[in-house]
This record gives structure tokens, C-alpha cells and sequence, in this order.
């Protein structure tokens, strides 16, 4: 029963451990996505740096789905620029 009971702790303890394992590894994933996010933010100067198009309007130009990347200019609005609006609902 020894010898049983030595193999059952150690299943459960590789078990917590390889559990504990997983959720620092999501851990550092979640921390590396956000700090990206916020570096992103302060490279381009906007409080969204990817937006994703979601309906057609913008077609032949972009298509529903399409991964856009924005940043802000002090430059003037000239004819061609795609102005994004951030609408609060």
C-alpha cells in the first residue's frame, strides 16, 4: 500500500504542478499581449492601433475582415486619407 500510495502523491503533485505551469504560462501571454497593445498605442498614437473592417463600406478598397493599422499625423487631412471615427455607443 506504500508503494501505491507514493505513486498517487506523486500523479497529483505532477498534475498541480503542470496545472500551475499552464496558468503562468496564460499569464505571461495575457502580459505579453497587453504590454504589445500599449506599446502599440504610444508608437502610433492611438487609443485603437488595429481595428478590423466590418462591413462593406469601404470597398474595392478593404473588404470585411480586413486587419487595418492606424496612427495619427499632425499632417492635414489630404484627399486619399481614411478617416476612422470612434463612435460611443
Amino acid at each position: 500500500m506504500g508503494c501505491f500510495g507514493n505513486v498517487v502523491d506523486s500523479v497529483k503533485s505532477f498534475q498541480f504542478r503542470q496545472t500551475l505551469s499552464q496558468l503562468i504560462t496564460l499569464g505571461l501571454i495575457v502580459a505579453t499581449a497587453l504590454t504589445l497593445w500599449k506599446g502599440l498605442m504610444c508608437i502610433t498614437g492611438t487609443e485603437s492601433p488595429v481595428i478590423v473592417v466590418l462591413s462593406g463600406s469601404m470597398e474595392p478598397g478593404f473588404r470585411r475582415g480586413d486587419i487595418l493599422f492606424l496612427r495619427m499625423t499632425k499632417d492635414p487631412i489630404r484627399a486619399g486619407d481614411i478617416i476612422v471615427f470612434n463612435i460611443d455607443v
